[in-house]
């Protein structure tokens, strides 16, 4: 494809996440954004993400995100994650993509905000969590196993990034 046909794309596929008024037009745009795998998209999408209200289209920017791998991306999955753990009920699986997608970015700022799935009453998220610290942080079961004496896992993580 040339950049033409590209930047045409890319362009609809723009309008299309703030504008459909089918929440299914808004999902398929987000999955197709993140195949691009275009930078110029990330500013976008999580000014989408702040914006939209529906679930299914919401996992779908933050999949998207991680598909991209932007830094710039971190802070805004992470304020979904709060929102979605101060829920009574969180959905399991809005939090399953949000750690996946960090996972994919590999921005060490994540790391305090997952550190409490760390130990997870369900067993995905834990294990999940555990391979998103292996990705992001190769070594943070021996920083953990340094300083647990003196901090929490939080503590620790928030103090090193």
């Amino acid at each position: 494809m040339d950049w033409i046909v590209v930047n045409e794309n890319f362009n609809a596929l723009i309008k299309q996440l703030f504008h459909a008024k089918e929440w299914e037009s808004r999902v398929e745009a987000a999955k197709q954004l993140g195949f691009l795998r275009d930078g110029r998209a990330v500013n976008l999408l999580c000014r989408a993400l702040k914006s939209e209200r529906d679930n299914s289209v919401i996992i779908r920017i933050i999949e998207a995100l991680g598909r991209i791998g932007n830094g710039k991306a971190t802070l805004r999955i992470i304020e979904k994650l709060n929102n979605e753990t101060t829920k009574n009920e969180f959905d399991r699986r809005t939090v399953l993509f949000i750690i996946e997608s960090l996972m994919r970015i590999k921005d060490k700022r994540a790391l305090p905000h997952l550190s409490k799935f760390l130990t997870s009453n369900f067993e995905e998220i834990r294990q999940l969590t555990e391979k998103a610290f292996n990705e992001i942080e190769p070594r943070w079961n021996e920083i953990i196993n340094e300083a647990t004496r003196k901090k929490t896992t939080e503590e620790i993580f928030n103090s090193r990034y």
